[in-house]
């Protein structure tokens, strides 16, 4: 009944509905994998965000080279801004709105330099590509908690005097003209003494881990179902032609199988109906030759 699935035809559908099933699992296995990201970045923030700031001899090592892990951990550090060195960096978006980042250069009492991030700035409406006014960092000796970012990848595009691209901390260092620690950069939490003019504090990242798990277990279903539909498909196939069989059978005028293999019952005769009286009454006239 089921020969057919051997055709050159048949098999073709089965090529397309493996191929089909086959994309289907790849991309429920990359949504898994951006789950698998998103959770690990929410272990970070939930672990690291609001934890106990730890001494700048601590966490010295992560200036060089930051530990995944330790992204988003709080250090304390005291210290003086470089004015001169502060920069802003384009295209930085804020809850969907254009703007900047200000980042400024912080000498440690130790002598080496680290660069703080502010915080973000909206774009401006009396000069086209720069804010309207950059708050100025506070002056003297500041203690700083900031949070643990990585450098950014250099961007192949320039930027105007005074702006970056990204906060690419190698080529910040170039730009500068002396040594930064470039492993790793910190976002503000706080200063002390505060300033009144500061830039827009950052929001806590999302814990939210998103859409990714429902969206898998959509592309899983999608490749289950591609198959299920190849099977209702040769089902049907095969009853139909288990239909047009029987149907040349009967045309040939041989007894007739149903599917499952019993014979079709004979037809009926119709019942004659009875004559009435009057019918009766003329055929006895007609035997005796009336």
């Amino acid at each position: 009944m089921y020969k057919f699935l051997f055709s050159s035809k048949w098999l073709g559908y089965l090529l397309l509905a493996a191929i089909f099933a086959t994309a289907c699992v790849f991309l429920g296995r990359w949504q898994m994998d951006r789950r698998a990201e998103t959770l690990a970045e929410i272990q970070r923030v939930t672990s690291n965000y609001s934890a106990t700031p730890v001494t700048f001899a601590q966490a010295r090592a992560q200036f060089d080279e930051l530990d995944p892990s330790r992204e988003w951990t709080q250090v304390k550090l005291q210290g003086t801004y470089d004015v001169d060195g502060q920069r802003i960096v384009r295209n930085r978006p804020l809850n969907g709105q254009p703007g900047y980042e200000v980042v400024v250069p912080f000498r440690l009492v130790s002598g080496e330099t680290v660069v703080i991030d502010r915080g973000w700035l909206p774009i401006g409406n009396k000069t086209p590509g720069r804010p309207d006014s950059v708050p100025a960092p506070p002056s003297g000796q500041i203690t700083a908690v900031v949070r643990l970012k990585h450098s950014e990848p250099t961007l192949q595009r320039g930027a105007p005097e005074g702006q970056l691209a990204s906060i690419d901390l190698p080529t910040y260092s170039a730009e500068l003209g002396y040594p930064l620690l470039t492993g790793a950069y910190g976002q503000l939490a706080s200063e002390t003494p505060p300033v009144a003019d500061m830039p827009q504090p950052f929001p806590m990242p999302s814990v939210d881990e998103g859409t990714h798990l429902s969206y898998s277990l959509q592309w899983f279903a999608f490749g289950v179902l591609m198959f299920v539909a190849f099977g209702y498909a040769a089902r049907q196939q095969a009853r139909n032609a288990a239909m047009d069989a029987e149907d040349a059978e009967l045309a040939d005028g041989e007894p007739a199988h149903t599917a499952a293999g019993a014979r079709r019952r004979p037809p009926v005769a119709r019942k004659r109906k009875r004559p009435t009286a009057e019918e009766e009454e003329d055929a006895i006239l007609d035997a005796q030759g009336y």
